[in-house]
């Protein structure tokens, strides 16, 4: 048979802490459980995911303007493709999606990149900049 200890004896559970100011508190939960942790990102699925023109625009966007409603996005396809390619993004490590009400709020996550990964995303960045620029002015090759 068990028996409950009194708190501040020895062996009693200690109370609940919350973060002191060098540790960070917990992250939002994010909407949805399949956006892998940091430990987790590949390299393989940051780069399948990025090959997509359509995922690069997003991605450019989150970069440059910061968290948006999905809905803040616009894209030239459907609700419903869009949202598989917000899937993907964040499937592959590129997005943390927060929920607020009915709404979803995706974010890039760059600290978590730039952790795994140091110098990636802004390297793809440029070079996909350096792309669009390239197929913009076929002459300054």
């Amino acid at each position: 048979m068990s028996r409950t200890v009194p708190a501040g004896t020895p062996g009693a559970n200690p109370p609940p802490r919350s973060p002191g100011p060098e540790e960070p508190a917990a992250t939002s939960t994010p909407a949805d459980p399949d956006q892998p942790e940091t430990a987790r990102i590949q390299l393989g699925d940051l780069l399948q995911a990025f090959s997509d023109p359509l995922r690069r625009r997003i991605v450019h966007r989150l970069a440059t303007q910061g968290e948006a409603g999905c809905g803040d996005i616009e894209l030239p396809v459907t609700r419903a493709t869009g949202s598989y390619h917000f899937r993907i993004l964040r499937t592959a490590g590129w997005t943390h999606t927060r929920r607020s009400g009915r709404e979803r709020y995706i974010s890039l996550r760059r600290a978590d990149l730039e952790a795994r990964f140091p110098g990636l995303l802004e390297a793809l960045l440029r070079a996909d900049e350096a792309e669009r620029k390239a197929v913009a002015e076929p002459d300054a090759m």
